[in-house]
């Protein structure tokens, strides 16, 4: 197993991931990329296999590195949206607010709880335990 940070903007790090994958022999389908999703809430971790990019800069970027491949595995970490699309460039490079961030870490600590499912190829599994949330218990008070 081998993990890869690039130095890089997100944006910009296709290079390095092609450069690991050619340098190692790893097949796209065996690459898992870790990135924000403005889509999703701050705290929420979705595994996805493969598809679309969403518009994604970073994603673009190492499908293009990678002669188009787009069946890498992804993690994505919500973020959240600004509401506005003018506003999403400054939105994403800026520290996001101290609730957000504590909302993002729990959610990186939830993939690290499904990590072994998907080193070991169980992906259904690890996204069954990840997008699976408790169910709330409905208050008892008002009911008899």
């Amino acid at each position: 197993m081998k993990f890869l940070l690039p130095d890089t903007y997100m944006n910009e790090s296709g290079r390095a991931v092609a450069a690991v994958s050619g340098f190692f022999k790893i097949a796209p389908s065996q690459i898992l990329v870790a990135h924000d999703e403005l889509d999703l809430p701050p705290g929420t971790a979705r595994l996805k296999a493969g598809g679309g990019l969403a518009g994604h800069n970073g994603l673009k970027d190492i499908s293009r590195s990678l002669g188009g491949a787009k069946d890498y595995l992804r993690v994505r970490l919500g973020i959240g949206h600004p509401g506005l699309a003018s506003e999403v460039i400054h939105y994403v490079l800026k520290k996001p607010s101290a609730n957000d961030q504590s909302l993002i870490y729990d959610a990186i600590h939830e993939v690290c709880g499904v990590f072994d499912d998907v080193a070991l190829g169980r992906l259904e599994r690890a996204m069954l335990r990840l997008h699976t949330k408790p169910a709330v218990p409905e208050p008892l008070e008002g009911k008899e």
